[in-house]
């Protein structure tokens, strides 16, 4: 009997041994995953109930190497004591999950320490203390003992891998306790440590740092069986064998524990977005799969989706994660033709509209959505992940998460209704998906409008009562749609998008009938009333009363006249007022004696000097009230005067139809030189000469760049595009222009819209003579714009002149 068992223990032993060496041949995550490793489960909590995941045998392997099923997913019901049918261990689960344990190795026997030292550790209990101990780091860990001698117990292993992180010392810290502080993340521990060296510090960060860095990607179990999936994608028997042995992959109504994808520990980069509330992003790709799993109950899925749509917006590396986790989903649902259900398709629509996710991924969903579609034709999830198909082919990242509208819209699969307004009181409505741009919508403007022969070019501009910018070109109208609602709610202004003029290429072959001619006269009259068209006030008032006649028609005491600021330019109105009002006004006796004291005598200490500065205080506050009431009615006086010369012109105009005022008003406003230019306000110009000016207009037309003053119509200094060398921008705030040997600089507030145009001008005057390879006008969609210059050339012709690309 003894030899049998002997035998039998022999037997036992060899196979063990052939086990082992079997484990240890393979990759180490294949270790890993032998030995128990739950990345599912680790991150939060014993108690919580894990993913285990398994390894299959050798003997299941494909001829590539690797089972396509080799990650597998089991999860245990919770047993009564809480274990979860596995045997718990007192030892602590971070000191044996990711290396060979050391055992209890003396410290002499250890046979790849870096840097050992003694160093205070932070320990929290019922309050934050330090306490001094001896800490090891090795290839593998950061291990801390009771001391540097043999045979110490070991207190705490933190394991190192490539997702671990350090934060170095910083001088905040030191100033506050005293001491140079680093910051070790690692999957179940932080270790804050501190020293009073900063070499040291450093020393330790760096070494950490060093072993962080040789370490491999970890991969989690969703990456292998992506990856297993991508590599079998043509053999529907391993893909559905994959599926089925790793619950992983599929639906689950339980919680995820942790992020299916890789993330740092302890990840910084919430820091910069702490304001809105987020944690790291480990924790939030957590809250994002709860938030998913929340959909299906609620009454009102669209904040929910809004919702994870701004943390993915605000926290890019998330992107990948949520379209796992939608993928898992919407595979193998229980009740896949319920409504519920069908939340998470919406929520996946309204992603693929709005971010991209990483070429692997893309690949995964895109092989998701043929799958789903094979398995159920002519299905809603069909439907779906048709549309999500063609929405990946277009999709940009989006500036702003989709509104409220766009997004019950997707949920839909339908188009929104856009208004585009025009010069006067026209406007279009017009069909637009979540990809169309600002250059589509004027090309279909055009077309709706019959300007496609038109030799000038149009644009689409935002726009409120007091203020309007050009759109990029590129510029997506479901971004410009959802900024209008965050506008609107911090300034109370109505914004809408206006198509109008954009370059003024040809003015006079503009047929009187057409609606380009409106458009002309609107913009004409815009500038006139912005104060943009020098004139002399008899023409200014001229100009009104065929505005006037224009949209009234005849002088009538019963027709409602609109205010003079919609006629006429307020500033010349303010500056004359202004002007009247400049001689100095008496001023109090109090104030005139607190003028003539000495700096150190004008407020007397003791009991009156409170006395004595309020009632100063007073008489100026009384004074500055006076002076604004005398404005205000010397306004309201000079308003009206002008207003009764405008009535009595307007009364003069009897008989002229709409077409005749409106041409005898871009006849009067043609006798400017500077007709058909758009001028930007420059806060300050110096030229190469020395010379310099403050508050100047630069006019930006079809065939030169000009300098005005403020006011007058002879131009400064005009720059034909012949001259010009080279233009761009030169630093944050100034724009550069090079004419000849003269290099001029302008600081604008305006230097996208400068850049824009002058490209668009360029743009065109080549393409209309049949030089240029763009066929559309477009304007820039970045300010990063560099300056250009044109080589050796001294007189460059008009084709050779820098274009930047736009």
């Amino acid at each position: 009997m003894l030899p049998f068992i002997f035998l039998l223990l022999l037997l036992f032993t060899g196979h063990l041994r052939e086990r082992v060496s079997r484990l240890l041949s393979r990759s180490p995550w294949s270790f890993l995953a032998a030995q128990g490793f739950s990345l599912l489960g680790r991150d939060y909590g014993e108690k919580e109930e894990e993913e285990s995941f398994e390894l299959r045998n050798k003997e299941d392997l494909t001829p590539n190497g690797r089972s396509p099923a080799d990650v597998t997913v089991s999860q245990p019901t919770r047993t009564a004591n809480g274990t979860n049918g596995h045997t718990v261990s007192e030892a602590p689960e971070e000191m044996k999950s990711l290396i060979i344990d050391k055992n209890k190795m003396g410290l002499e026997e250890e046979p790849e320490l870096l840097v050992k030292g003694w160093l205070l550790r932070e320990v929290r209990g019922n309050w934050i203390k330090q306490r001094r101990y001896w800490f090891v780091l090795s290839q593998d860990s950061l291990d801390y003992y009771t001391g540097p001698e043999k045979g110490a117990r070991r207190l705490g292993t933190l394991v190192l891998t490539s997702l671990c992180s350090v934060i170095w010392p910083d001088k905040q810290t030191y100033k506050e306790t005293g001491y140079w502080s680093i910051t070790v993340y690692g999957r179940k521990h932080c270790y804050r440590l501190y020293t009073k060296h900063f070499n040291e510090a450093v020393h330790w960060a760096c070494a950490v740092q060093k072993i962080i860095d040789t370490k491999a990607p970890v991969e989690t179990p969703t990456q292998l069986l992506i990856r297993d999936i991508e590599e079998n994608k043509f053999n529907p028997e391993v893909v559905e064998h994959i599926y089925q042995h790793n619950p992983i992959l599929k639906y689950t109504q339980g919680p995820l524990y942790a992020p299916l994808l890789p993330f740092p520990y302890g990840s910084l980069e919430h820091i910069y977005h702490s304001g809105k509330g987020y944690g790291s992003v480990r924790e939030e790709a957590v809250k994002l799969f709860n938030c998913l799993q929340q959909l299906e109950l609620a009454r009102e899925p669209v904040p929910i989706i809004q919702g994870v749509l701004q943390t993915c917006l605000d926290l890019r590396t998330l992107r990948d994660e949520v379209y796992c986790q939608l993928v898992k989903q919407t595979s193998y649902t229980p009740a896949p033709y319920t409504a519920a259900h069908l939340r998470y398709w919406q929520l996946l629509t309204c992603m693929s509209c709005t971010f991209l996710p990483g070429p692997t991924v893309l690949k995964y969903l895109r092989f998701h959505l043929k799958r789903i579609q094979s398995q159920s034709p002519e299905s809603e999830m069909d439907n779906y992940a048709s549309f999500i198909s063609e929405a990946l082919e277009k999709t940009k990242c989006r500036e702003c998460v989709p509104s409220w509208e766009e997004i019950q819209m997707l949920m839909s699969r339908q188009e929104m209704l856009c208004t585009v307004h025009y010069p006067g009181p026209g406007s279009c409505q017009l069909y637009i998906s979540s990809h169309t741009t600002a250059n589509e919508v004027v090309r279909r403007m055009q077309e709706k409008l019959g300007l496609q022969e038109s030799k000038n070019t149009f644009a689409l501009y935002e726009q409120n009562a007091l203020w309007e910018q050009p759109v990029a070109g590129g510029a997506l109208i479901a971004d410009i749609l959802t900024s209008f609602f965050t506008k609107e709610s911090e300034s109370k202004s109505q914004w809408k998008l206006c198509f109008k003029l954009y370059c003024l290429l040809d003015a006079d072959s503009i047929s009187s009938d057409s609606i380009e001619y409106l458009f002309l006269f609107e913009q004409c009259h815009e500038m006139v009333v912005r104060g943009q068209l020098p004139a002399c006030e008899e023409d200014l008032q001229a100009l009104a009363a065929l505005r006037l006649q224009c949209l009234m028609g005849d002088f009538s005491t019963h027709a409602p006249c609109p205010p003079l600021d919609e006629l006429f330019p307020g500033d010349m109105l303010e500056a004359r007022v202004l002007m009247s009002l400049a001689a100095p006004q008496a001023l109090p006796p109090c104030l005139v004696a607190a003028q003539g004291c000495p700096t150190t005598q004008r407020f007397p200490t003791g009991l009156l000097a409170g006395t004595l500065w309020s009632h100063t205080a007073t008489a100026a506050h009384k004074q500055k009230v006076e002076q604004d009431m005398r404005l205000l009615s010397r306004l309201k006086e000079e308003a009206a005067a002008v207003m009764g010369s405008i009535l009595e012109r307007w009364k003069g105009l009897a008989g002229y139809n709409r077409r005749d005022s409106m041409a005898a008003y871009l006849t009067i406003a043609r006798q400017w030189s500077g007709f058909g230019c758009t001028l930007y306000e420059v806060d300050f110009y110096i030229s190469s000469t020395g010379s310099f000016s403050q508050k100047l207009w630069l006019g930006v037309a079809a065939t030169s760049v000009s300098l005005y003053r403020q006011g007058e119509a002879e131009a400064l200094e005009s720059f034909p595009y012949g001259q010009i060398c080279s233009y761009g921008v030169s630093d944050s705030n100034t724009f550069k222009i090079t004419a000849g040997d003269r290099d001029l600089l302008f600081e604008t507030t305006k230097l996208t819209e400068i850049m824009q145009l002058m490209n668009a001008y360029f743009s065109a005057i080549r393409r209309q003579r049949g030089k240029g390879e763009d066929a559309d006008i477009s304007k820039a969609e970045s300010t990063d714009v560099g300056f250009r210059h044109l080589g050796s050339m001294q007189t460059p012709t008009l084709l050779e002149l820098p274009s930047h690309p736009v």
